[in-house]
């Protein structure tokens, strides 16, 4: 049996949940991965009867459950908080904005993330770090290395407290590995682990497309960290090989201008080898979900829904279970 494939409810979260269930049920779609803002999940009302109500909802539907993610929440766990991150939390977690006690209550509703995801019987937590390093990306004025151990640091101390409180639940927490996080590529995610000394709870939610754009080996982080697989995004992206206005960096231009030199695009239509992906995931056992984690500025979303389901579907296989060839010495 291949994998279930189910729609991220990020892209879709200004949308009823029951209308998000019926179309993606519709599609094909065997689940959802739901997203912990618009009216999809709210954590601070998330009680017993609240979970009970959205599993309900998805077997009415014919769909499963098999993560849920808080990526905007998390965020501001390690960030240093700005007008930016008022726009993307929920009243109650900015309140006066002061970044302390922002920080303080984004941490609080991490770990009510995780008894939410253990009431609705799933065991994985999407999601993001934040980093209160990032604007040191590029290293002009020089950066000393001992700014970048404070930020590693200052990750630790943050996120270890949230990540024993998951592990007492057996629930992980997958961090999307992504720009802006405390890890964006191979080396960092291999710092972060260190820095939380392999914490058990601590995986990620492998996405392809934030590694390709930077030109990173998205096939080698599958391999590297095999055992820290959680759970997989299916996103693309298409680079532009010529000469553009605004480069790597984005220009400060939005996602979709034909000035930058990336931007998202449906599963298929960018340069992520889903292939070698799925042969990779293969490799190493994972039998998780395939999440389409629609993107794409140019395109409706309920037909790219549609379009990346079929594509994925068509590219996921079960991995052989002896050689190709043993059929040639099998004797009649």
């Amino acid at each position: 049996m291949s994998r279930n494939i189910t729609l991220f409810t990020g892209q879709y979260a200004d949308l009823p949940l029951e209308e998000v269930c019926k179309k993606a049920s519709e599609i094909g779609y065997n689940g959802l991965e739901l997203a912990c803002w618009g009216n999809h999940i709210n954590i601070s009302k998330a009680n017993l009867t609240y979970c009970e109500q959205i599993l309900k909802l998805l077997v009415k539907h014919n769909l499963k459950l098999f993560a849920i993610s808080n990526h905007l929440v998390g965020q501001a766990v390690c960030d240093k908080i700005d007008l930016r991150h008022k726009a993307i939390l929920p009243e109650y977690i900015w309140g006066n904005g002061n970044s302390a006690e922002v920080q303080k209550r984004a941490a609080d509703e991490m770990i009510k993330t995780a008894v939410v995801a253990k009431q609705l019987g799933i065991n994985v937590v999407n999601g993001f770090t934040g980093s209160s390093i990032w604007n040191l990306i590029y290293s002009f004025p020089p950066t000393p290395p001992e700014m970048i151990e404070e930020g590693f640091a200052n990750f630790a101390q943050r996120w270890t407290p949230i990540l024993d409180e998951y592990q007492k639940l057996n629930v992980k927490f997958a961090l999307e590995v992504h720009p802006t996080e405390i890890a964006f590529d191979i080396v960092t995610a291999e710092r972060a682990l260190k820095a939380i000394n392999y914490h058990s709870a601590f995986g990620f939610n492998f996405d392809p497309s934030h590694l390709a754009y930077q030109g990173v080996d998205y096939i080698e982080f599958i391999e590297k960290f095999a055992d820290r697989i959680l759970h997989v995004h299916v996103k693309d992206v298409d680079i532009n090989k010529k000469l553009t206005q605004a480069g790597t960096f984005g220009g400060y231009l939005d996602f979709g201008d034909y000035r930058r030199k990336w931007n998202f695009c449906s599963p298929g239509r960018g340069i992520v080898n889903f292939e070698y992906i799925v042969r990779a995931l293969n490799r190493i056992g994972y039998t998780g979900p395939l999440s389409i984690e629609w993107e794409d500025a140019g395109m409706e979303r309920f037909h790219g829904a549609n379009e990346a389901y079929h594509y994925i579907k068509s590219k996921d296989f079960e991995p052989s279970v002896l050689p190709f060839d043993a059929a040639f010495s099998t004797k009649g």
